[in-house]
């Protein structure tokens, strides 16, 4: 099974083989180039078990959707409950996508790289998420707390996960070939200068800030 936030059980069950076999093979070769039969021999399973559990190849791509949005979703609440404000949930999660895409990389190609409405036109899309709404709503509760500068919260938002988003695309599209993570200090110079209002920065020691790089 796709995991970000746990271990995938040993030995994994049937229904999960098939989400893993689909996972990678939509990611691969795209959603409409796959075969039913394609994802029953990667998982080793037979065909009437993926029509059993998940009614045909478009069941399959919206139960596994559902299932990397609610990893996201998890991912994200475990950096809410960590962090107390803005700043630091909004570096942690950007931290987090970073690395995820190093480690879990069709997982996060399956969020931020495919064309979901192309296949599953009946799922809202993806920035109507339950994760992506949590992201936009750290934002709006930092601009109301004064964490973040005032500004239009899809402004902010788009500041903040924005720039993340698109490095992440350009790392899978294989335009950046370095880890991501070595743009981790220049993501957060970009978060810090640009977003964190001066009460917040004031509050927070400097060690404890993101930034390496001098300060103007």
């Amino acid at each position: 099974m796709p995991y970000l936030t746990q271990a995938c059980p040993d030995p994994e069950p049937l229904d999960c083989r098939i989400l893993t076999a689909a996972l990678d093979l939509f990611v691969e070769q795209g959603y409409h180039n796959v075969s039913v039969h394609e994802i029953q021999k990667r998982a080793d399973v037979s065909i009437g078990s993926i029509y059993k559990h998940f009614g045909g190849k478009e069941g399959v791509a919206d139960a596994l959707y559902t299932h990397i949005l609610g990893e996201l979703d998890q991912l994200i609440d475990g950096i809410m409950d960590r962090h107390d404000n803005a700043a630091d949930r909004c570096q942690a999660i950007i931290e987090s996508l970073f690395q995820h895409t190093e480690t879990h990389r069709n997982i996060i190609a399956y969020i931020f790289h495919t064309k979901h409405a192309d296949f599953l036109p009946q799922q809202a899309h993806i920035c109507e998420s339950s994760p992506f709404l949590k992201m936009r709503a750290i934002v709006e509760q930092g601009i109301q707390r004064g964490e973040l500068r005032q500004t239009a919260p899809w402004v902010a938002t788009a500041c903040i996960f924005g720039g993340m988003a698109r490095l992440i695309q350009l790392r899978l599209d294989g335009s950046i070939t370095a880890p991501l993570m070595q743009y981790r200090n220049d993501m957060l110079d970009v978060l810090w200068n640009g977003m964190v209002s001066d009460k917040l920065a004031q509050e927070i020691p400097e060690r404890s800030r993101p930034v390496t790089k001098a300060r103007s």
